[in-house]
């Protein structure tokens, strides 16, 4: 195979660690872009929390504080990703043939769950304080109850509202938060990695969850007796973490249940088998790209291609081909790691690759009584194979 020494040199020459994989959060592989920028998020989400986290409390924000702790979900989300995006460019093993993708994406999924989780607690906050000012007696009947924490602010609750200071704390998170989300999403659409666009997001949700938390600072200060926005503002902000906890959750358990690959992606697969086989010219038919198929793992695109031929090639003929087919798509195509061949002869039916699936009760034939049926019927079929034009590697 003569794509295999490239990806192996390629994924391999920056990863020097052991097996527990926790050393790629010291990370050697400071060149990678990936992580180069994952880095740079985690330094200023660890900022971030601690400013606004100690902002909100010191100038009484529900909101701040809200942010303050997407901060924090977003700073786990970034040591999670450092570890996945080393894992995932590791070249396969034994162990793993089909290489260690997945592993960037249940990075992804746990990330995500993260964010779901941080969404979750922020919105049961926001909730509490506004039982508090609205419903007093019932708050303090739940908090007897031990349903909610007990609250510290009923004298007047806080009748300051949030201090106008807050406002400069939110408005520094949208400018560093917006920057962040740029520039990580240019890295993860040239990588393709749904590990990074999910971290990219998280930066561009932080960004604008501190818009919002900096209008409902403002509007709570400007506006008479509207200490109520704040908590509304916390509210808000955890129902826009929700929504993209949801989305990035969905989309790497897709992955995980290996979806196939989109529309775009069997396209330029396609183009670039189409141009490796053109030039090859046979005495009788044309050799051309019948299907293609795949699945992601991670940044990593596992590809297959159906390949129309004349019947009378020998295994050599096809080897080539397949050799030529797999280079050009390497090359041709960002994220491809993995491409399988099949030939079939081009009268062949529909192109279907459900058809490498072993039809019926797979328990049936593993039974003893059914073995002699087996061979002597696997003989049968192995002499009208022989004799049929259809071939496939």
């Amino acid at each position: 195979m003569t794509s295999n020494p490239q990806t192996r040199d390629h994924a391999g020459h920056a990863h020097h660690h052991h097996h527990h994989d926790n050393t790629f959060l010291l990370s050697k592989n400071k060149n990678d872009a990936g992580v180069r920028i994952t880095r740079i998020g985690l330094y200023v989400n660890l900022g971030m929390a601690v400013t606004k986290g100690f902002g909100g409390y010191v100038f009484n924000s529900q909101a701040l504080v809200a942010d303050a702790i997407h901060s924090l979900t977003d700073l786990v989300s970034d040591i999670m990703t450092l570890a996945t995006v080393g894992w995932s460019l590791k070249p396969p093993s034994d162990r793993f043939p089909s290489g260690y993708g997945k592993v960037e994406s249940l990075g992804s999924l746990g990330v995500s769950g993260i964010l779901l989780g941080g969404g979750f607690f922020m919105g049961w906050t926001a909730l509490i304080a506004l039982c508090q000012q609205f419903l007093p007696e019932a708050a303090a009947i739940a908090e007897s109850w031990g349903l909610l924490p007990h609250h510290h602010h009923h004298h007047g609750i806080d009748d300051l509202g949030p201090n106008i200071n807050a406002i400069w704390l939110a408005a520094g998170s949208i400018v560093i938060k917006e920057w962040l989300y740029r520039a990580t999403l240019k890295i993860a659409q040239e990588r393709k990695s749904t590990v990074l666009a999910s971290n990219a997001y998280h930066h561009r949700v932080d960004s604008l969850t501190a818009f919002v938390a900096l209008l409902l600072i403002a509007g709570s200060n400007v506006l008479n007796n509207a200490q109520w926005l704040d908590p509304v503002g916390g509210l808000v902000i955890s129902l826009m973490v929700v929504q993209a906890g949801w989305g990035n959750t969905k989309q790497a358990l897709l992955e995980l249940a290996d979806v196939g690959v989109d529309e775009e992606m069997r396209d330029n697969v396609r183009k670039a088998a189409n141009r490796a086989v053109e030039g090859i010219t046979t005495s009788s038919e044309p050799v051309n790209v019948r299907a293609i198929q795949g699945v992601k793992a991670g940044q990593n695109y596992l590809m297959d291609v159906e390949i129309g031929a004349p019947g009378t090639w020998t295994l050599e003929q096809t080897r080539r081909v397949e050799d030529l087919v797999r280079e050009r798509i390497g090359a041709k195509v960002r994220g491809v790691k993995k491409v399988r061949v099949r030939f079939v002869t081009n009268a062949a039916e529909e192109p279907n690759f459900l058809d490498e699936f072993i039809p019926g009760d797979p328990t049936a034939a593993s039974t003893p009584d059914s073995e002699a049926e087996y061979d002597h019927d696997h003989d049968h079929k192995h002499e009208a194979a022989n004799g049929d034009a259809r071939r496939r590697k």
